[in-house]
């Protein structure tokens, strides 16, 4: 059922908080705050506008930086007074150039370690920036594209000798061979977002052609 979007409760300010997250991988970019306008305005747009409490003034997201958030979906909490807005983002949602405006960690639990492609990419990219010593990944680095290409080459063949053995051994090879092709993302400024669209891409193109056929 859709939810009528008069019933949402704004503060005494005119304001409702809207937690950005990343469609893909789920993490959350950013906290602002809207208000009636700028909500209508993203509904609109299909990209997210906010009100800046600080300038007192609406800003649409990438205006000026080119990284916009274009909208997937708006959600409302139980009490309508807050939102949840899941974005497909052009660049980093933070203007300190990070992808989220969440990276001063304050606490984890020992032995509750997250991965997720996206956490190993941003790894190898600040492995990239910083480059330190006695890393295999700076090892790649710094003998370039041609060696990064080899590896990819290698770790592909390995892959297909592997699953010719065991399915514990093809695990095994394909997780060197995501490591490198990461590797090479990095080396090449491709982003996981930017393989997550093309394969949305072709999902959406593949779901066209069954429909073509069903007729």
């Amino acid at each position: 059922m859709d939810f009528d979007i008069n019933n949402l409760k704004f503060d005494d300010n005119g304001l409702i908080p809207a937690v950005v997250q990343d469609f893909y991988s789920k993490k959350v970019l950013t906290v602002a705050y809207m208000n009636r306008e700028s909500l209508r305005i993203s509904l609109e747009k299909g990209l997210t506008c906010f009100y800046s409490r600080s300038r007192q003034e609406l800003w649409l997201k990438g205006e000026t930086s080119g990284n916009y958030q274009h909208i997937v979906s708006v959600t409302a909490d139980c009490d309508a007074d807050a939102l949840v807005i899941e974005v497909i983002k052009d660049g980093p949602a933070c203007h300190t150039g990070s992808d989220s405006c969440f990276t001063n960690e304050i606490y984890r639990k020992e032995g509750e370690e997250e991965f997720s492609v996206d956490n190993l990419f941003s790894l190898l990219k600040d492995r990239k920036e910083k480059m330190p010593e006695g890393s295999y990944t700076t090892y790649l680095f710094q003998k370039g594209l041609d060696k990064i290409l080899k590896k990819i080459g290698e770790e592909s063949t390995e892959v297909i000798i592997g699953a010719k053995n065991s399915k514990e051994e093809t695990v095994y090879e394909l997780a060197d061979l995501m490591y490198h092709a990461l590797v090479l993302m990095v080396e090449c400024g491709i982003t996981p977002s930017d393989i997550r669209r093309e394969l949305a891409s072709r999902h959406v193109i593949d779901k066209k052609v069954k429909q073509e056929k069903m007729k």
